[in-house]
């Protein structure tokens, strides 16, 4: 099989990545603190998560903490699994290049 069938497309955009590669170090992330550490727009970063979630790659989780709604993200077994293979298969090409 070819390096380039493990790179996926749903990693692409670099918001994405950015979600991903958050999620994989931290058990979870808020919106807001994905919004800052991307520098991302409320509308970019809602339509990336949507991808993501609609991929699985993610769990959503909307809570209220002191009555304020707050969305929380984290990765799921399968986006953990496709994310690492993502990664691996980007480390290969570029080390045979």
């Amino acid at each position: 099989m070819s390096i380039i069938n493990n790179i996926n497309k749903v990693f692409d955009h670099r918001i994405r990545l950015g979600i991903m590669s958050v999620l994989m170090v931290n058990e979870y992330a808020d919106f807001n603190m994905l919004k800052d550490l991307l520098g991302a727009t409320d509308g970019n970063l809602a339509s990336h998560t949507k991808a993501l979630e609609k991929a699985e790659y993610i769990s959503v989780e909307k809570q209220f903490i002191a009555r304020k709604p707050n969305t929380r993200y984290a990765t799921t077994k399968l986006g953990r699994m496709e994310f690492k293979k993502h990664i691996e298969a980007l480390e290969t090409l570029i080390h045979k290049t």
